[in-house]
Parts: C-alpha cells; structure tokens; sequence
C-alpha cells in the first residue's frame, strides 16, 4: 500500500501471477502500459522564471503524484550532450537504437501521413514556406498556415506534379499546418542528398545537392531540384496566396529516407500497442514500430489540443484490446521554439489537471504509467539541445524512490539514476513480464 505524501488516495500495488507465454518469459494478461511523452518538455533554467526550469515553476500536483508513487531517474535521448531529433528520440524511447536503425526523418514523415512506402521509395520531409521575389526565406512556416489552407494548396501541386514529367512518380500530402511530405518513386533513388531548406529566415532556398558520388544521388538532386522550381511557380500564382498575409509560395524540401527495418513491438514482447498524437512524424515512428494509430478528434498538436479527448482514448484503448499507448502531446515543444517560457509554464499546468482527471479513471494496480520528454527543447535558443530529460515510473512493482518533485533536477536524485532512453521500454516490459530471461 502506497500513500502520496499529501495524504491523498492509498493505492495497492500488490504483486500479479504469472504465467508463461514462451520460454523463458512471463506474462501478467491484465497488466497495460501508458507512456507519456510531451514534446520538448525539458527545458533549461530560464531568467524570466527566476532562473527555475518551466517544470521547475510550474504547478503540477498530478505529475508530483506520480512522483511520490513511483521511481525517477534522468534519460539520454541519443547520448549525453547529443541534440535529437525527435524522429531519432521517439524511436530510443520505443526501445530502438537510432545509431543502428534510422534511415531519415522524411520516411516517418510519409507513414505518418497514411503512405504506405515501397523498398527503393525516398521520402522528404516538407514545409510550406513564404519567399520573396528573389528566393530569400521569409518564413520557414508560411505564418504557420493553416491546415484547411495548406489542403487547398497541396491539391494544387498534386495537379501540377500529375501534369508534369518530372521523371519519376510523385506523392505529396499536406499533414498538419505547414507540414507536409513528398515521396519519389522508381529505379535508381537514393537518401543521400541535401535539403532546399536554409533553416533560417532571412537565408535563400539552397539547391539540393548529392551527398555521394553515385548515379543514384545525382537523379535524385536533380528531381527534388525540378519539384521546388514548380513548387515556386503553381503556388506564386495561385489565388489563394493573395488572401493570405504570409503566402505559401515555396515548398522546404528536406530530411531524405527510406523505409526503416524495425521488429515490431508485438515481436519483440508479444504486446498490442497504439498510438495518439497528432503529429504525422510520431505517427510514422509508432507505425514503423508494429503499432496501431488512433486518431483523436480536437487533437490538434498545438495549444488548443483536446487533452481530455487524447486521454480517454488512450484510457479506452486499455480498457479495450491494447496492452500499450503511446501518446504524445506536442504544445510544450512549440512553446519553446516559439520563445515564450509563460505559455510552456502554462500548458503544463493545463496538461498537469487533464492528467489529474485520467488518474481519477485510471486503475494504477493494473497499469504502469511512464512520463517523461523526447527531449530538451530551449525557450531561450528555440532549438533541441542534448540536455537529459526527467522521467517517472509508476505502477504495481515499482520499487518508489523519495523523489517528490517532477523535474528535470529532482529526478535526477531518483533510483532509476541516468540512463539511456532506449532502457526504458525493456524495464517497463520486464516488469510486465515480457522480458525473456539471458542466459540459464
């Protein structure tokens, strides 16, 4: 029996029986898993906050819950002082090693937009962007277009990329906002090639260049050069980049890759899992990962996103066939590339009571919940840093620590002490018993 250190509701973690699914392996049916993931959400101490970290200043009695019934510890997305992407983050949190398995953001990005990609495709990674006359960027994001808007766009492209021999099939789809994805198919394709993108404003669009002296790198340069030309001349000219105040008239093209080689997670432990979020490239990593992809009205990936909405489905789904879920919630993140330490503060808060009334609902004698960040996102630089990020375990089993503060410096106190993100899904499988034993 376990007791938060406010005196708040007891809760019983006794111990489950097992019983055997393979050799060597245990498993406890009933037993689930919620892994929670706020983008960005570790930060650096920040002046305007009297030098305290976000997490540091803002109020969060339902993850400091969590705290005081579980254990803590600090995670390296990547390796110590290594900035991540979150394509190579989200995979080490899922358990697999970036170093060995990633082949280039842009594929997550196509899978998760709904492509299905073929061996030998290429996919990129894309915004809409605003140009001037003389290709100078702008803004890298088109004033944030909005979705409906960028729709419109992405169909007329598509219309332009049918009509046009480019000399290789063409797919492109907008995602969420400015993001969007192309995907080249045919002979003779390679990831090795640069990106259009300058990422800066205030830089021109960079021609895309081959990476390697192959046949293969030179075709593909060559294609991606002719899509952002007619990138820039159907959307100048289209009528609907008049009305807006920032036009869309330009397309970044970046972040080449090809399908990954990954066993699925229902492979690797013999688990059903899903996924919530409602950003496609953590869509495309979950389902690279074998896992299944629940789309949540109101889920927007930014401020307005509905938590209680991501979080009764996530609570659904473990009612129902998933021993797993993932979900993902992006707004602390583009608080910090936005450079606003109050509106990151804030949203934590708001996430901290939409988690408040999941716990109401949530049975924690039957599931193991995890929260932690991809990774460190700076409200001062906008930018991923390769600071570690805090994490909490909690759940039947886990041995509790005396940590009673979720943060990036408290956690650092707790037992599970500094490690690797990609040790977190086998330490929570083990304690589901999914973990084949090494050795006799």
């Amino acid at each position: 029996m376990v007791t938060d250190r406010q005196g708040l509701k007891s809760i019983p973690f006794p111990g489950a029986s097992a019983t055997l699914i393979r050799a060597g392996a245990r498993r406890t049916s009933a037993m689930k898993f919620l892994f929670l993931v706020l983008d960005g959400m570790a930060d650096r101490p920040v002046r305007e906050l009297g030098r305290k970290t976000p997490l540091q200043a803002a109020r969060t009695p339902n993850m400091d819950f969590l705290v005081s019934s579980g254990a803590c510890g600090i995670a390296d997305p990547v390796a110590p002082g290594v900035p991540p992407g979150s394509d190579v983050a989200n995979m080490a949190l899922l358990g697999y090693d970036p170093y060995e398995h990633y082949t280039g953001r842009g594929a997550f990005e196509a899978l998760g937009a709904g492509l299905d990609l073929r061996p030998g495709d290429v996919a990129f990674r894309c915004n809409f962007a605003t140009v001037d006359e003389s290709g100078v960027v702008v803004d890298r994001r088109a004033g944030r277009i909005s979705t409906e808007h960028a729709s419109v766009l992405a169909q007329a492209l598509r219309e332009a990329l049918e009509e046009t021999d480019i000399g290789a099939e063409t797919l492109f789809a907008n995602t969420v906002q400015h993001r969007a994805v192309l995907v080249l198919r045919g002979e003779g394709l390679s990831r090795a090639v640069s990106g259009t993108d300058p990422k800066e404003n205030g830089r021109p669009l960079k021609p895309c260049t081959p990476l390697d002296d192959s046949p293969e790198a030179r075709r593909t340069a060559e294609l991606v050069n002719k899509i952002s030309e007619l990138a820039r001349r159907v959307l100048s000219e289209h009528p609907l980049n008049r009305e807006l105040p920032k036009p869309a008239n330009a397309i970044l093209i970046r972040g080449a890759g090809v399908l990954p080689e990954l066993k699925p997670l229902g492979e690797l432990y013999g688990i059903r899992g899903a996924c919530i979020s409602a950003v496609a490239l953590i869509k495309g990593v979950c389902r690279a990962a074998g896992l299944d992809v629940i789309e949540v009205p109101g889920a927007t990936g930014s401020y307005d996103t509905d938590l209680d909405a991501k979080f009764s489905h996530a609570l659904s789904a473990l009612e129902g066939p998933y021993d797993l879920v993932f979900m993902h919630v992006k707004a602390t993140d583009v608080a910090s590339h936005d450079h606003d330490a109050g509106r990151k503060v804030w949203f934590l808060e708001e996430f901290d009571r939409a988690l408040g009334r999941a716990l109401g609902r949530l049975d924690l004698e039957e599931t193991y919940v995890l929260l932690t960040a991809d990774h460190t996102t700076s409200v001062r630089t906008g930018k991923h840093e390769g600071d570690p990020v805090p994490v909490v375990l909690a759940g039947p089993e886990v041995r509790i620590d005396d940590v009673r503060r979720f943060d990036e410096v408290s956690c650092s106190r707790g037992s599970l002490c500094r490690l690797r993100a990609i040790d977190l899904m086998p330490i929570v499988m083990n304690l589901l018993g999914r973990v084949e034993r090494f050795g006799f």
